[in-house]
């Protein structure tokens, strides 16, 4: 090798253009990837990085999908099924990656018949799996605007926007950091969406309330079941309101079935979703049997046991007593 040195930077320059002509890996298929090249397969963004709801509503119909079976190769299927419901097999999308001392933060947008998302993987400096959450989901309310920020200190912050009846606007968020010990998004800091809920109105509060069943069921002002009369005599007719923690709310107001003495089902053509109602004499439980993401959040869920409030006594008039005239 000794005088020809053009040789070693032959080799060189051979080494260098295949490198760069390495064929891309494709992340759409069902063969086996590694986690580098998956990780290395999101574009690098900037901090700090935010992204809007309006970027979830827009379907992708390019070649970027990521497989189910290639994502649960890499990442636990858990993280789906708490986003999604278990079993449930949405399209997904990278997003963006951004490195930092701990590793990378993965973002990807999902999509599933009835929900949308966008989630935040975070991978260590090993590209070890650390943990996952939803950061963005879109609601069913047209009042509202969601985005997520992750600024230059790795804080990431769900935020919501709400233009009330009377033409204000409120404002909430929560503040996560990632605790890569305990392998979870520790949230530090909250602010309510606002101080005073807004007020609850019952479309249903007029219909007949004849039947067994009938009647509000109560947690508080924003937590309602409200069951009422059907003109058929195995339906009803319902309406839900919930509220929870982290400014998730869920709605539906529609007619259910009765399968059983004390059980009504709703599930109506065209809405994936199937909630049931189990009745005792003093309350309702209500249990979410399939995905009903398009009438709530995605961090909550129809669940949870609603006490029944008493009416109020009719008060009975006693009769006049009639005066004899002489």
């Amino acid at each position: 090798m000794k005088g020809k040195p053009w040789i070693l930077w032959f080799l060189f320059i051979l080494i260098v253009l295949a490198c760069k002509h390495k064929k891309k890996v494709s992340l759409s298929g069902e063969e086996p990837v590694n986690v580098t090249d998956f990780i290395e397969s999101f574009r690098p963004v900037s901090l700090p990085y935010q992204v809007l709801d309006s970027e979830v509503a827009r379907n992708r119909t390019d070649t970027l999908l990521i497989s189910y079976k290639v994502f649960t190769n890499l990442v636990p299927d858990s993280i789906l099924d708490r986003a999604f419901g278990k079993g449930v097999k949405p399209k997904i999308y990278p997003m963006g990656r951004i490195r930092s001392d701990q590793g990378n933060y993965l973002f990807i947008k999902a999509f599933s018949s009835d929900r949308k998302g966008i989630l935040v993987l975070c991978f260590d400096k090993n590209n070890n799996f650390i943990t996952g959450m939803p950061v963005l989901q879109l609601d069913a309310n047209p009042a509202t605007q969601q985005f997520f920020v992750i600024d230059k200190r790795y804080t990431l912050s769900k935020n919501i926007i709400r233009k009330n009846q009377d033409g204000s606007i409120s404002d909430g968020k929560n503040v996560y950091v990632l605790n890569e010990p305990a392998k979870s998004f520790l949230l530090i800091m909250t602010d309510a969406l606002d101080e005073q809920a807004m007020e609850l109105i019952n479309p249903i509060e007029s219909f007949s309330k004849k039947n067994k069943f009938s009647g509000d069921y109560v947690k508080s002002k924003s937590n309602l079941v409200s069951i009422r009369d059907n003109k058929k005599p195995d339906r009803m007719t319902f309406f839900v309101h919930f509220e929870k923690k982290n400014n998730c709310v869920g709605e539906l107001k529609g007619e259910a079935g009765f399968t059983a003495a004390n059980t009504a089902i709703y599930h109506s053509s065209g809405d994936p979703c199937v909630l049931r109602f189990n009745f005792s004499s003093s309350s309702v439980t209500v249990t979410e049997m399939e995905g009903c993401g398009s009438h709530r959040g995605l961090d909550c869920v129809f669940e949870g046991t609603f006490p029944k409030k008493k009416e109020p006594k009719k008060k009975e008039t006693k009769p006049k007593k009639q005066v004899s005239k002489k």
